[in-house]
């Protein structure tokens, strides 16, 4: 896996409001937006304001962010109208597992039938 500096770190830079997003959700140690190229009709991003690679990297310390983090998703998957019909909260470790960004994030989904094995 690559190393990112927090510098670089393209989810870094939306939680510091340096590049633009659609923030639906911010807490002092979260903050979700949504993704810009959806796979489902609802897709939104959740990741820690601090930098994380992935959750490979989360220790002990990081309990009360990843509280807050599925707090926010099941709070956004209310305000989606998504909560009863069912959603999908993922985050992938590593390119094999198709991740892109190496900044811990979780992708919240809903709004049409997911398929398992999902890929």
């Amino acid at each position: 896996m690559t190393q990112i500096l927090e510098t670089d770190c393209p989810f870094c830079k939306i939680a510091r409001r340096e590049i633009p997003a659609e923030i639906l959700h911010e807490s002092d140690r979260v903050v979700a937006f949504r993704d810009l190229d959806p796979k489902a009709p609802s897709h939104i991003l959740l990741i820690p304001k601090a930098h994380l690679d992935s959750v490979a990297a989360v220790t002990e310390a990081d309990g009360a962010m990843l509280a807050d983090l599925f707090r926010a998703a099941a709070h956004l998957a209310n305000t989606e109208g998504i909560a009863v019909s069912g959603w999908r909260l993922v985050t992938n470790v590593g390119a094999d597992a198709g991740q892109s960004v190496f900044h811990l994030h979780f992708h919240l989904m809903g709004g049409r039938p997911m398929a398992w094995p999902p890929g």
